[in-house]
C-alpha cells in the first residue's frame, strides 16, 4: 500500500499536467484518461525495451549460461596459479556450496521458492499499479476529506506541504529511472568498447543495480569484473577502472543535482535514511528510504517552527 501511495504521489504532477489539457476544446481532459496515458507511456517504453533489448539479451544470457562452466574453470585456474584457491570445484559443487549442503530436496524447494517468489512479485507489481491508479483517480476526494479534518487556519499550510512532498517524490522517481538508464547505457557502451562478452546482460545488471542505493552499484560491478577476468587480467583492470570512474561521475555530478537540488535532501540525511530503511526492510527499505526521508523532512520543516513558538 505504501509503495502504491509513493507511486501515486510521484506520478501525480505528471497526471495533473496532462489533465489540464483541453478535451474537445471545451473541458479539461478527464483524470482517468490522463492516468491511462501515463500507464500507456509506461507500456510503450516496456514494449520498446522488449523489442530492442530482450532478444539480444536472451541470446547473450543463453550463451553466458552455456559458457559458465568454462568461465568458472578459467577463473579457478587463474586463482590456483596465484595460490588463492587450493582445488577446483565443478559448477554443481559451487552451486551446492552456495546453496548449502542439503541434497536434492533443498534444490527442489529452492526452485519452487524462486518460482513462487517470481509469481508473487509479478502479482505484487500489478497490484501496486492497480492500487496506484485508484489512488490517483480518487486523490482529490481523499485529500479533500483529509483536509476537512484539520482546523481552517492550518489547511493552506498542509496543502503547501503536500505539494512539496508530491514534487519531491516525483523528482525522486524520475531521478531513479534516469540514473538507472544512464548507468545502463554507459555501461553497455563501455563494456562493448572494452571487448567484454555478454555486455547486454552485464549492462542491464548495472542499470538495475543503480536502483538499489549504496550496495547496488558495487554488487552490479562484480559480475562484469568477473567476466572480464576470463578475457584477461588487463581487461578486468580496465573494467574496474571504468566502473570506478562511472560511479565517481554518478556520485559527484548526477546524484547531487537530482537528490540535493530537486529532492532537496542533504547527503547526511540521505545516509541516515538509507541506514534506517535498510535495517527495517532490507533492500526494499533502502529503495524507499530517500522518498520517505524527503516526506519526513517536509513534515519536520512544518512542525519545528510551530514547536519553537
Amino acid at each position: 500500500i505504501y509503495i502504491a501511495a509513493l507511486v501515486a504521489v510521484g506520478l501525480s504532477p505528471v497526471v495533473t499536467r496532462l489533465e489540464r489539457r483541453r478535451f474537445r476544446a471545451t473541458r479539461p481532459l478527464p483524470r482517468w484518461v490522463a492516468i491511462l496515458e501515463v500507464y500507456l507511456l509506461l507500456v510503450v517504453v516496456l514494449v520498446i525495451f522488449t523489442v530492442l533489448v530482450v532478444p539480444p539479451l536472451i541470446e547473450q544470457a543463453r550463451g553466458f549460461w552455456t559458457a559458465i562452466p568454462d568461465l568458472l574453470d578459467r577463473g579457478q585456474t587463474w586463482l590456483m596459479e596465484r595460490g588463492i584457491l587450493a582445488q577446483k570445484l565443478s559448477l554443481g559443487d559451487a552451486i551446492q556450496q552456495a546453496a548449502g549442503s542439503g541434497g536434492g530436496s533443498d534444490a527442489v524447494s529452492t526452485i519452487v521458492g524462486a518460482l513462487s517468489g517470481f509469481v508473487g512479485g509479478v502479482f505484487g507489481f500489478l497490484t501496486i499499479l492497480i492500487l496506484a491508479f485508484y489512488l490517483l483517480l480518487d486523490s482529490r476526494g481523499l485529500f479533500r476529506h483529509f483536509i476537512a479534518l484539520l482546523p481552517k487556519g492550518e489547511r493552506e499550510r498542509v496543502e503547501d506541504a503536500s505539494r512539496r512532498i508530491s514534487s519531491k517524490v516525483s523528482a525522486w522517481l524520475a531521478g531513479q529511472l534516469l540514473l538507472g538508464a544512464i548507468i545502463g547505457i554507459t555501461a553497455a557502451i563501455g563494456l562493448w568498447a572494452l571487448g567484454v562478452p555478454y555486455f547486454y546482460v552485464l549492462a542491464l545488471i548495472a542499470g538495475l543495480g543503480e536502483m538499489i542505493p549504496v550496495v547496488g552499484p558495487i554488487l552490479a560491478a562484480i559480475p562484469a569484473v568477473a567476466v572480464a577476468l576470463t578475457v584477461s587480467p588487463t581487461t578486468a583492470l580496465f573494467v574496474t577502472i571504468f566502473f570506478l570512474a562511472q560511479q565517481q561521475v554518478e556520485n559527484h555530478v548526477l546524484v547531487p543535482k537530482i537528490m540535493e537540488r530537486q529532492v532537496g535532501m542533504s547527503p547526511g540525511l540521505v545516509i541516515i535514511s538509507l541506514l534506517i530503511g535498510g535495517s527495517l526492510l532490507g533492500i526494499v527499505g533502502a529503495i524507499l528510504a530517500v522518498p520517505t526521508g524527503a516526506i519526513v523532512q517536509v513534515v519536520f520543516q512544518e512542525l519545528l517552527p510551530e514547536s519553537d513558538d
